[in-house]
């Protein structure tokens, strides 16, 4: 089992229950007790859970499937989407990710005569009947819930491909940078960051804040930062200061 699938029964298993000791834990993913030790800080250092007296307590919010995902936020994705489509040209070669936002934004890319490369089986359903879309489905690890390809093989390909731009979807922003819910996701986002030349981010106001698994890039990485009107002063202030070039979709 591979540790973001063993961290994400952890999560599972303490969500249901409420706490969860390590003997348990260690039975139910068939791992040795030293192995969950490492697993329950990397959680707790991100929040998702807190340690306590021979076990651990949940506290974060749940790891969902990309099918529940696609409906939070969606008024805000769809607007950001909007006018993220709206940057990219015809004869245009683009790369997406297979976050909920980036397939928003691949809804308004269909029929229009581009070069789309992703790894997501969501977003490649989409468009694979959209008759002037030329696209690449970068192969891979499919993981779980998500529909996205992964690992190494995803990572090797990726190391081939050059491109106008990548839509990146992250999971978390802070001052420290931005970040995503899983390793093997962050480290096929980190060979992206190498392919394009220009960098988006499209993210909902409410990612803002907060952290997640593994850190993606730093907060300055990316060319542009789209963000709908949610997005508070504070952080308008903290982006500005940092250098960040964004756009507020109302």
């Amino acid at each position: 089992m591979l540790p973001d699938q063993r961290r994400e029964l952890i999560l599972s298993f303490t969500e249901k229950n409420g706490f969860a000791s390590l003997q348990q834990l260690a039975e139910v993913t068939q791992a040795s007790e030293s192995t969950i030790r490492r697993d329950l800080e990397v959680l707790d250092g991100i929040g998702q859970v807190r340690r306590t007296r021979g076990g651990i307590a949940y506290v974060g919010e749940s790891l969902t499937a990309f099918e529940d995902r696609t409906t939070r936020a969606l008024a805000q994705k769809q607007k950001i989407a909007k006018s993220v489509a709206e940057l990219v040209q015809p004869g245009d070669s683009v790369l997406l990710d297979g976050g909920t936002t980036t397939l928003e934004v691949a809804r308004h890319l269909a029929n229009r005569p581009l070069q789309v490369v992703t790894n997501s089986l969501p977003i490649a359903q989409l468009l694979m009947n959209s008759l002037q879309t030329e696209l690449i489905l970068i192969g891979g690890y499919l993981y779980p819930k998500t529909g996205v390809a992964l690992g190494p093989l995803a990572v090797e390909a990726l190391r081939t491909i050059r491109v106008r731009h990548l839509i990146l979807s992250v999971g978390g922003i802070t001052e420290e940078g931005m970040f995503n819910s899983n390793t093997l996701l962050v480290e096929a986002e980190q060979k992206m960051l190498e392919t394009a030349e220009q960098v988006i981010v499209a993210v909902d106001s409410g990612k803002f804040g907060h952290h997640a698994l593994a850190k993606v890039c730093d907060l300055d990485r990316p060319d542009h930062v789209f963000v709908d009107s949610g997005l508070s002063p504070e952080w308008r202030e903290k982006l500005r200061s940092s250098g960040v070039d964004y756009t507020v979709v109302e």
